[in-house]
């Protein structure tokens, strides 16, 4: 199985492969980008044009056919092996296309370690150039077949007790003491917290898979990566801790979309109290 994290000397050793910048900012990336590198952007291309946060979340998946020809123009292919970064270790953005490309059954694709900064302490340079991609077909998958969980999955498994959900964001919002973004705080009662910060030593690399298996195994109990339901505020962050998962050797845990901008907007959902 392909490690899904690729550091910056391994990423200098490859001969062929497309390079996507994953920053939100659409400024920052006409600003300065790695050379080569294009820009996928969360609003326009790794997510749905028209979310409905009540009915999917903030950041739904977009239409496979929306995202098979966005593939097609940046020229990949299923034998192009394609490289992410972004500047949060994978957080904002990177860790969501990996989990896009590969539920989408594409096999070769990589997370930069440690992002930007990495690249640039090794000596890759920047630039203000957007390249022009090779004029390729949309890509041929036609859905995404990796698992999610909807909300009403979300409703069964957090009260089974063979089953878990994992809960991503940062401790503060998960114990409802702080929330920028949702208009309820709080967390989904039954999940357990994890936040993808402890993926990730203090440098912003990685940790090894023998670390993140003893980081989730404490969480897991027995259970299954299968059985295993992992969500953050959008359905964006939590692609950190399922890549983070992949590489602990533990594959197959869904992902809920919709996550907590979903379940905090469903009053049927949210009115059971969920902060200590």
């Amino acid at each position: 199985m392909l490690d899904p994290i690729l550091s910056p000397a391994a990423l200098r050793a490859l001969s062929t492969y497309t390079l996507l910048d994953c920053r939100p900012d659409e400024e920052a990336y006409r600003t300065a980008h790695v050379r080569g590198a294009f820009h996928a952007q969360l609003e326009r291309d790794l997510s749905s044009s028209a979310p409905q946060p009540e009915r999917g979340g903030r950041h739904p998946l977009p239409e496979p056919d929306v995202f098979s020809a966005t593939l097609g123009r940046w020229g990949i292919t299923p034998a192009r092996h394609v490289v992410a970064y972004d500047e949060q270790g994978g957080a904002n953005a990177a860790a969501r296309l990996w989990w896009l490309l590969r539920a989408f059954g594409h096999t070769q694709v990589q997370v930069v370690d440690g992002g930007l900064s990495a690249l640039l302490q090794a000596g890759f340079a920047l630039t203000d150039e957007v390249p022009v991609a090779p004029a390729s077909a949309p890509y041929p998958a036609s859905r995404f077949v990796w698992p999610v969980a909807d909300i009403h999955e979300v409703e069964h498994a957090r009260s089974d007790t063979t089953r878990r959900v994992i809960d991503v964001r940062a401790a503060v919002r998960y114990r409802g003491e702080s929330e920028p973004i949702d208009p309820i705080a709080g967390h989904i009662p039954g999940a357990h917290n994890v936040p993808l910060s402890a993926n990730l030593r203090a440098d912003g690399r990685f940790k090894e898979a023998d670390e993140l298996r003893a980081l989730y195994a404490p969480t897991l109990q027995g259970s299954t990566p299968e059985q295993t339901i992992v969500h953050c505020g959008s359905g964006v962050t939590a692609c950190h801790t399922l890549l983070a998962l992949e590489r602990a050797g533990l594959p197959g845990a869904k992902l809920y979309v919709g996550s907590w901008s979903e379940w905090c907007r469903n009053p049927e959902r949210a009115r059971e109290p969920s902060t200590p």
